[in-house]
């Protein structure tokens, strides 16, 4: 069972959160200050924190910083009652990996809770399991349809990081930065011939990888 840690001070929304998650089947704490959360964290093994950022005795931002310094992997859910672009790029600065602005929906709350613990899970394993596909880092073997597909380490490296993150648009430089390197050679036109390999290669009744026009490429987990 996943075990999440609840940091809010407002009392109403920190017990319909819990409410709704428990009955998802997650076990959760309540914290209503982030130096209680803190504490909690140190003393229970935590799988994701939802953090308000306002609270008293310690933010959300502090909150999330200490955490990184002992996990850098933990999913983290930032709450904000404002969305600005300040408080965004304050929260991902010190780590969060999601936001959720309040008013906030439950059934909402619940499928981001999921999709950072499943891509936790895949950090945590280096593993990605679809109902036709098993792409597995470590042993750097990708079986699609029952085959396996035998790709270079670059095609490789590209299919994990756009299957891990679906529907997160890519640009061109961010692939080129994060698979060949800040101070590769390489041009935007080696990420588009790589794409063009792995579209080839690699196709899977699972996913997509798109094309989006001007922006980049994102991989579509099909339903």
């Amino acid at each position: 069972m996943f075990k999440i840690l609840i940091a809010e001070d407002e009392p109403h929304l920190r017990a319909a959160m819990a409410k709704s998650l428990s009955a998802e089947g997650y076990k959760v704490i309540e914290c209503h200050d982030g130096q209680k959360a803190l504490e909690v964290f140190y003393s229970e093994h935590i799988d994701i924190v939802i953090t308000d950022i306002m609270m008293p005795r310690m933010d959300g931002n502090t909150l999330t910083a200490h955490i990184r310094k002992v996990n850098p992997d933990i999913p983290i859910l930032m709450l904000t009652a404002l969305e600005s672009m300040d408080d965004k790029e304050k929260g991902f600065d010190s780590g969060t990996d999601d936001y959720l602005v309040k008013p906030i929906l439950m059934k909402e709350l619940g499928l981001r809770v999921k999709a950072l613990l499943r891509r936790y899970k895949i950090n945590t394993e280096k593993r990605l399991e679809l109902a036709n596909t098993v792409i597995d880092f470590g042993a750097q073997t990708s079986i699609i349809s029952e085959r396996n597909i035998e790709l270079t380490k670059k095609e490789f490296q590209l299919l994990f990081k756009l299957l891990v993150n679906p529907n997160k648009i890519f640009s061109r430089e961010q692939l080129l930065n994060e698979i060949w390197g800040y101070e590769s050679d390489s041009s935007d036109r080696t990420v588009d011939t790589h794409i063009s390999w792995l579209r080839d290669k690699a196709q899977s009744p699972d996913y997509e990888i798109t094309t989006v026009w001007g922006l980049g490429y994102k991989a579509v987990i099909k339903q």
